[in-house]
């Protein structure tokens, strides 16, 4: 059985020191079974910009909750709007660097898994396979009533035919793929239903105050219980869906790296954090690994949307 380490600055209510040598993922992910948890700092080198870090976008915009979104026609109406806008930019957006290297380091077995809390696919257009996406996926949608699930792409088309010359332009793109538009903007826009049944239809991505799926939940913890370290990527884990796992990794003895620019909530669970830009910092770390960052082919942009 693992021994929990000994980290002296947790019972004395400190942080761990941050440092800029990317050495100890580096060394963890040469020996293995590393499990990737990744959050929005991984996507902001692709364009799309995070929630928390400075001048991120929970500075000057509400994300939709689950009550709103499933109660108020008006509230769907915006954000539908909004979505249909962002989906637009948010769909031209390319991996980086940072998603190559997590590509590579998996294609050399040198991960056990890979969690992220982004719903943008940055991962999987960057040839990572098998990807646990713990908020779901802006590339799919499901109908709150039956049930069914179809890809946005079509919902896009829909919505585009229904909306002839919708084109205000947003002040900003969220990383949910909404777009900051006024009132003014929205105007009359119209939401289509569901075409099986008539029912609500939902982006397949978990709202603020809607739960993780229990069995999804599930599925990562035994990921943890597998890993032999937890490395965390660009994740503020200021929400409980990904702190949980950092918390459970450390509970059983388990090393967590963190590499963000800036403290996370996490920082007390971990061994050290890396304070550097993610592209850079993976770069450096599969250079010294002796790993070419995965070639990624170039990603069709959303049709009609």
């Amino acid at each position: 059985m693992r021994m929990r380490p000994t980290l002296s600055w947790t019972s004395a209510g400190e942080l761990p020191p941050a440092t800029t040598d990317p050495k100890p993922v580096a060394d963890a992910l040469s020996n293995g079974r590393v499990l990737v948890l990744s959050g929005a700092g991984i996507s902001t080198e692709s364009g799309i910009p995070d929630y928390r870090s400075a001048g991120g976008s929970l500075s000057r915009h509400t994300p939709m909750t689950y009550q709103e979104f499933t109660t108020d026609a008006q509230a769907r109406r915006r954000y539908w709007a909004r979505s249909h806008l962002g989906w637009r930019t948010f769909g031209r957006a390319r991996p980086n660097a940072g998603h190559r290297a997590v590509a590579s380091f998996a294609q050399h077995g040198m991960l056990s898994g890979l969690i992220t809390q982004n719903v943008d696919g940055l991962h999987q257009a960057a040839g990572s396979e098998e990807v646990v996406e713990l908020h779901g996926s802006l590339n799919r949608v499901v109908c709150l009533s039956c049930r069914t699930f179809s890809p946005r792409r079509e919902l896009a088309q829909r919505l585009e035919e229904a909306n002839k010359g919708f084109a205000p332009v947003a002040a900003a793109i969220n990383p949910d793929g909404d777009a900051d538009l006024t009132d003014v903007q929205v105007g009359d826009f119209r939401v289509v239903p569901c075409s099986a049944c008539g029912g609500i239809l939902k982006p397949d991505v978990v709202f603020f105050g809607e739960a993780v799926p229990p069995q999804r939940v599930e599925h990562c913890r035994e990921l943890v219980r597998r890993a032999a370290t937890l490395l965390v990527l660009g994740s503020s884990l200021t929400v409980m869906s990904g702190l949980r796992f950092v918390r459970q990794a450390a509970e059983a003895g388990q090393p967590v790296l963190i590499v963000n620019q800036d403290p996370t909530r996490g920082d007390r669970h971990a061994i050290t954090r890396i304070a550097l830009p993610l592209g850079p910092a993976l770069t450096t770390v599969a250079g010294r690994l002796g790993v070419a960052l995965h070639d990624t082919a170039p990603q069709a942009e959303p049709e009609a949307g």
